[in-house]
């Protein structure tokens, strides 16, 4: 190695993302004295770029048009009602940029030697080779290593011959106007918000999957409400199968056959086709076999741990959306506020209890999963109570023309104290966060129940599912507790 042309540092942090810099952070609070960044794509997190901040501004303009739609039902008629595609996307990119400016800014006004720009390889275990985008390389000997590198968005095979027609989330936001068609392949939380607001601002969707489940819900019940529900609304195509995808002059022609392969074939042509396929981390480029690091056939190290960010008893460590563990901002923050500390430490290495769970789909309505939902059905043996509460008759949610969706909840049957729940309604994503702190707090159903709740609110159903779910924890078999906390 040429020493000459060597930077020694405590950590090295492969990636300038929300959980990258999180962990900077980190590690020089825990005493790290000289941490460097490496980052070889642009700057600005993948929320405040491609991610949660863009797609909420279109949802944003999505609900505007909508409300104005169906202001009607109140005795209000919007009248006219046009949509300027232009000043839509001009809203989104500028606002979009304001939100990654402040990253960008941060980053880049890190002290000097603090960021490479480039890309980054291991030769072994501490050591990297950094190309420089500048050109030239430079190494860099580090005790140990975050890698904290993101993910990127999956083409599938019959998507990828598309050109300039084939959007993803890192482009549809780059588009001057809205479209006039566009073909979202996938049901997942990317396609299911983009697609809704998409549609709600005048474009001509289609959404097709191969699959035929509802994102984030596993409760039989709810996974019907919600496919009730999004397909009185979008134009879904649901089991579909042969999807193939060709570019022709007037935009991508789209054929498949519906009913699970086993129906009609169809086809249409669109403007665009929207890749909402899943995202998969960004490992490939690193080289991780030459850093002694166990791969599965995925290409994803074998051993790591969510308490501690360690790759085995290594001095690598994973954090954010790399992982493929919890790929939302608040985890990658928390992954990369444990990583760099773990890092700063090494080789003493401290576990952290996980926060619960916590997942939103902003579409409306909203859906969110709280906790791990328990899935021992079976009567024998079941160590969970649940109920649930219908939006369709909620007091606030009728006045707001918004009755529709469902919450379930569930509780401990040996302690009482809430563990999980699922949810499609109206201000789901308030809800959810008041039963992910109840849940972290151990709150029992029945202490829930006492809570103040003002009136009206929705937080009401709440009460209402909260309730049922205490007279059966009351009257229905229940273990010797054990260590319950805090919690009645």
């Amino acid at each position: 190695m040429d020493t000459a042309n060597t930077i020694q540092v405590d950590v090295a942090i492969i990636g300038a993302g929300t959980a990258g810099l999180v962990a900077r952070r980190e590690a020089l609070s825990q005493g790290a004295e000289r941490v460097v960044m490496i980052e070889g794509g642009p700057l600005g997190t993948t929320c405040a770029r491609v991610g949660c901040m863009p797609s909420k501004l279109l949802i944003a303009a999505a609900d505007a048009a909508h409300g104005a739609r169906v202001a009607g039902q109140f005795g209000v008629h919007a009248n006219d009602l046009r949509i300027d595609g232009e000043a839509v996307m001009r809203r989104v990119q500028s606002e979009r940029d304001r939100f990654a400016g402040f990253v960008v800014d941060a980053t880049e006004a890190l002290p000097e030697g603090q960021l490479l720009r480039g890309w980054a390889r291991f030769r072994d275990a501490t050591h990297l080779e950094v190309a420089l985008n500048e050109g030239g390389s430079v190494e860099v000997e580090a005790r140990a290593v975050v890698i904290a590198t993101g993910s990127a968005a999956f083409i599938p095979p019959p998507l990828r011959d598309l050109g300039d027609r084939l959007l993803t989330n890192e482009g549809v936001f780059e588009l001057p106007t809205l479209p006039r068609s566009v073909a979202v392949v996938g049901t997942g939380v990317i396609g299911l918000e983009l697609g809704q607001a998409l549609d709600r601002l005048g474009v001509a969707v289609q959404i097709f999957d191969i699959n035929t489940r509802m994102p984030m819900l596993s409760d039989p019940g709810m996974q019907a409400e919600a496919r009730a529900i999004f397909e009185a609304e979008l134009d879904l195509h649901l089991g579909v199968g042969e999807l193939e995808a060709t570019r022709v002059e007037a935009g991508v022609q789209l054929r498949w056959r519906e009913a699970e392969g086993e129906g009609e074939g169809r086809e249409a042509t669109f403007d665009y086709v929207l890749a909402a396929t899943g995202r998969r981390p960004q490992l490939g480029r690193l080289g991780l076999d030459a850093a002694g690091v166990e791969l599965d056939r995925r290409g994803m190290p074998v051993r790591w741990d969510e308490r501690t960010g360690q790759i085995g008893d290594s001095a690598l460590f994973l954090a954010g959306d790399v992982t493929g563990f919890r790929p939302l901002l608040h985890e990658a923050a928390a992954e990369g506020r444990i990583a760099g500390g773990n890092a700063a430490r090494f080789p003493e290495v401290r576990a952290q209890v996980r926060t619960v769970p916590l997942g939103i789909m902003f579409t409306d309505p909203n859906v969110a999963v709280v906790g791990t939902v328990p899935t021992d059905a079976s009567e024998e043996g079941v160590s969970w109570e649940a109920a649930e509460v219908d939006f369709g008759d909620q007091g606030r949610a009728r006045v707001m023309g918004q009755n529709r969706g469902r919450a379930r909840i569930y509780a401990s049957r040996a302690c009482g104290t809430l563990i999980a729940a699922e949810l499609i309604g109206p201000r789901a994503e308030h809800l959810a966060h008041l039963l992910a702190w109840t849940i972290e707090s151990k709150v029992t159903a029945q202490r829930a129940t006492r809570l103040p709740y003002y009136h009206p609110v929705v937080e009401e159903g709440l009460r209402t599912a909260m309730r049922r779910l205490a007279r059966k924890l009351e009257f229905g078999p229940r273990p010797e507790p054990l260590d319950c906390g805090p919690g009645d």
